[in-house]
């Protein structure tokens, strides 16, 4: 009898722990993609600055060169 509940027993705990597992897993991953999502929306006023002052730099470059050449 004692062996039958510990036949029972051990199948049991073993899918809870991996059901607290699981859960944490897919805790983890929602709250690393709203920090993601949060690092992008932080991240995309710099990057658009970046790449206008990049092309105004190519402007300058483009500009200086014609007038090099001219």
């Amino acid at each position: 009898m004692l062996m039958l509940v510990v036949w029972i027993a051990v199948p049991v705990l073993c899918l809870v722990v991996l059901g607290v597992l699981a859960h944490g897993l897919l805790g983890a991953f929602q709250r690393l993609g709203r920090e993601l999502e949060a690092a992008e929306r932080d991240a995309r006023p710099v990057l658009e600055q970046a790449q206008a002052t990049a092309a105004r730099a190519a402007e300058l470059q483009a500009g200086g060169r014609q007038a090099d050449a001219g």
